[in-house]
């Protein structure tokens, strides 16, 4: 298949380059990028690369497979309704859009052009949750009940870097809950195993332009099952962890160890190997990218493709109501459906 990358910033340099690079049936030789540095960037690290600085261009005079998009969030709907339009198949870093209307318009385009859109759902490859989901499958828990996510970070990723950049704006669609909450959100919904949420209660803390810098959040699932989430770009120390809780037993998920806690018998501690936690991670999009590569030889319509933008979908609603949630001093807001 013949990929394009449309925003050349560091996720993509770092992350999705890589990433594409383990796939032998993929050649990446196009990037779309209106900054003049980060298009320099890609020719320094791709050989015979093609650069453009318009979006409509690079579409036209190259007609890809595939886009992969990589801007800032604000420019993700455009973009993709666009590749979509020109006959690609269509992969979207989070947020896949940053509004429920702008996600179904381009969800609607997909369809009528009978292209696969997925957006890049990374952490269900870190091999810590990728164990913890195949435990949960096996019923080593029991049903799950509750999920409680926790990202601490001292800084939003990036700083000093072009990829603060967007994460600490609001005109570029920044703040915590587009930056780590969708991956919280998702992975909620998956880990319960495709649970729909019905409402959310939500705490923020704001920087002077309205960003979100924390936010604590309660998720109810139509099961009864809940769901916690703790975020900080304010914390004294950096911390990924996770508990899961079942009717018969519970896991307890860190950045190096899964520990799990079955009824009855003794603690189990698995060791999980992964590269450093450098918040690009690019073993991680070698999975998504197989699995892209997958809906794409299945169809629009194959269950990988709607499991991904069934989730997409769930964790952006789940944003929406927590921002109504937090307005209304943290009192519940149902979820739009």
């Amino acid at each position: 298949m013949r990929g394009a990358i449309s925003g050349f910033g560091e996720v993509a340099a770092k992350a999705h380059l890589p990433g594409w690079r383990s796939r032998e049936n993929v050649n990446l030789g196009v990037i779309h990028d209106p900054i003049a540095e980060r298009r320099h960037e890609a020719i320094r690290l791709i050989k015979s690369v093609r650069v453009y600085d318009d979006l409509e261009l690079m579409l036209d005079g190259e007609t890809p497979d595939f886009v992969d998009i990589a801007s800032p969030p604000a420019l993700h709907g455009a973009a993709a309704r666009a590749a979509l339009n020109a006959g690609a198949h269509v992969l979207v870093e989070k947020p896949l859009s940053l509004s429920l209307a702008e996600f179904d318009e381009v969800a609607a385009v997909a369809r009528a052009k009978q292209k696969v859109l997925m957006c890049v759902h990374n952490w269900k490859f870190a091999p810590a949750y990728a164990l913890a989901r195949a435990l949960i499958d096996e019923g080593r828990i029991g049903s799950v009940r509750s999920v409680a996510l926790e990202r601490l970070r001292v800084e939003p990723a990036g700083r000093g870097g072009t990829g603060a950049v967007w994460r600490t704006a609001s005109a570029s669609g920044g703040g915590i809950l587009v930056d780590h909450g969708w991956h919280v959100f998702y992975l909620m919904h998956w880990l319960i195993q495709g649970e729909t949420p019905r409402a959310v209660a939500a705490t923020l803390f704001t920087n002077g332009e309205g960003v979100e810098e924390t936010a604590q959040i309660h998720v109810t699932f139509a099961g009864g099952q809940s769901g916690q989430a703790n975020l900080s770009w304010r914390a004294r120390e950096r911390r990924t962890y996770a508990t899961i809780v079942g009717t018969n037993g519970s896991l307890e998920v860190g950045s190096e160890r899964l520990v799990l806690n079955e009824a009855h018998k003794p603690c189990l501690e698995f060791s999980v190997h992964d590269i450093p936690d450098d918040s690009y991670h690019a073993a991680w999009f070698s999975g998504v990218a197989a699995s892209f590569e997958s809906a794409i030889s299945e169809g629009p319509d194959s269950t990988i493709a709607r499991a991904n933008l069934l989730e997409a979908r769930t964790a952006l609603a789940v944003i929406v109501a927590a921002r109504v949630s937090a307005k209304n001093r943290g009192f519940k807001t149902d979820i739009e459906a």
